[in-house]
């Protein structure tokens, strides 16, 4: 595995990479990665997309991923990617579609090992932002959301067609 750091808008961020692919993105101080700042060709293209997403110019994250997860947390983040760039869904929406419940989805989404890239910012509560696992929490969920000019939840269409396609 190798590892690389990047300074973002919302702290640094720790990215792992194996065979190829990018298999983590941690907040630093949630985890030592191994190896040291070795810059192999994903993580260099990782590091060069999230700039391009800080910085306004990418909405969709185009890389090789390996999250390590369950069949359930692969189909949840394989829904939360489906998402939009500046859309949000809730809960209860991602759990009608996959026909699960809305806590088992918000379990998917905290252990999301890969977040900003899968988006799990944009799974919200039905009635308040619900929860986020990142560095510094609902500040950090509130900027990615600020950030993407998302939709406010309350005033959000629902559109279950991005993720009917994952169920």
């Amino acid at each position: 595995m190798t590892s690389a750091r990047f300074e973002s808008p919302v702290g640094r961020l720790v990215l792992t990479a194996k065979n190829g692919a990018l298999v983590s993105v941690m907040w630093a101080g949630t985890a030592t990665p191994e190896g040291g700042d070795d810059l192999d060709p994903v993580l260099r293209e990782a590091c060069a997309q999230l700039s391009a997403y800080f910085a306004g110019r990418l909405t969709r994250f185009d890389l090789p991923l390996a999250p390590a997860g369950t069949p359930f947390r692969q189909r949840v983040w394989a829904a939360m990617a489906a998402i939009p760039y500046g859309q949000t869904l809730t809960y209860g929406d991602i759990a009608r579609a996959l026909g699960t419940a809305p806590r088992a989805v918000g379990g998917a989404c905290g252990a999301n090992p890969l977040p900003i890239i899968i988006p799990c910012h944009r799974v919200v509560g039905g009635n308040g932002p619900g929860g986020y696992s990142g560095a510094r929490g609902l500040a950090t969920k509130h900027w990615l959301l600020a950030h993407e000019g998302a939709i406010v939840p309350h005033e959000k269409q629902r559109s279950f067609e991005n993720i009917a396609r994952v169920g």
